[in-house]
């Protein structure tokens, strides 16, 4: 494991497991010190987990219809790791992987990892860095950068849980939500875009002033049927330029967390089916909707759609990815 602490004595812990998030820890508005993101109490636990807790799952993150994608007229078949579909890049993709440490210091870290051409069928051979910073005001920032010696596709995110109220405290329900978008994407029974791009407006899923999450995941909208809760990407406004996407808080513990990202979507995961999963770091096992995962990343199916913003990495070019955590107490 991998430990970061800051000025104010907060501390941020990563495993090479996925590149991972295991701990952060910053204090409530009364001072005690609380762990914030989901994790495990046994680090092996990391490896093929189903809900990639904390992990950066590569090298398409989300779903690809039918587990196949073209590029150029060439199609390339992928692992087929989610019934028909593909999810995560696959039953051995970078959230399953071991990722070597290039540097780290007491508040940085820098991940690295090599995926071969033909990689659970993605071609090209891809270099991989994620670096970590943990700043002294309490802003988590991952930096990741790939490239390929093949045209292929990429599309990378983190995916941490989080629970502001502390990580073995029970649902996130009572967290208010804000998403900085107007439209979303619908999806068909498997979770797979169907290609519209809807408004927010008058349904569930408008976030674009707070609520609790709790407050319509139970509706009658189909969307929430299929995925027991949010499992959905939102378009976020803007265009690429780093920019505020997301806020999470929690009136109690009075802490906030602001997602900022250059990215054009996130998906929105509030942890439907975390039942089920490796004993977490408190000893007892998560329940659903114990964490919600804020993933920012371009379109699920994008390769598959012709509308949706472009995947494809060529071969040389750099792919470039900001996200920042920015963690605030109420004092």
């Amino acid at each position: 494991m991998i430990h970061l602490t800051n000025k104010q004595h907060c501390t941020v812990i990563l495993t090479q497991i996925g590149a991972g998030v295991v701990s952060v820890l910053v204090p409530d508005k009364n001072g005690a010190l609380k762990d914030i993101v989901l994790g495990y109490s046994n680090e092996e636990d990391y490896y093929n987990d189903g809900p990639c807790s904390g992990k950066i799952p590569g090298r398409y993150a989300g779903r690809i219809g039918n587990a196949c994608f073209e590029i150029d007229g060439n199609k390339y078949p992928l692992d087929p790791n989610k019934g028909i579909h593909h999810l995560h890049g696959g039953s051995k993709g970078f959230a399953n992987q071991k990722w070597n440490i290039e540097y780290s210091d007491a508040q940085k870290v820098i991940f690295s990892l090599k995926s071969p051409d033909g990689d659970q069928g993605y071609p090209g051979e891809m270099i991989v860095r994620a670096e970590y910073n943990w700043s002294d005001d309490n802003i988590l920032s991952l930096d990741i950068r790939a490239k390929s010696d093949k045209d292929t596709v990429v599309n990378l995110t983190n995916h941490t849980y989080w629970n502001l109220k502390g990580e073995d405290s029970g649902s996130i329900l009572d967290h208010s939500l804000q998403i900085f978008a107007q439209k979303w994407l619908p999806t068909d029974s498997d979770l797979i875009p169907t290609g519209e791009i809807a408004s927010v407006e008058q349904t569930p899923m408008d976030f674009r002033e707070a609520k609790e999450i709790g407050k319509d995941i139970h509706t009658d909208f189909e969307a929430l049927k299929i995925g027991k809760g949010y499992d959905n990407c939102w378009v976020l406004d803007g265009g690429r330029e780093l920019r505020k996407g997301v806020v999470l808080s929690h009136q109690e513990s009075g802490i906030s967390l602001e997602v900022w990202t250059n990215q054009v979507a996130t998906v929105v995961y509030t942890g439907n089916w975390l039942s089920g999963s490796p004993i977490s770091k408190s000893g007892r096992s998560y329940n659903d909707y114990d964490g919600v995962a804020i993933e920012c990343q371009n379109f699920p199916d994008a390769p598959n759609k012709k509308n949706f913003p472009n995947t494809i990495l060529r071969a040389g070019e750099e792919y470039i990815e900001r996200i920042e955590f920015r963690i605030k107490t109420l004092r």
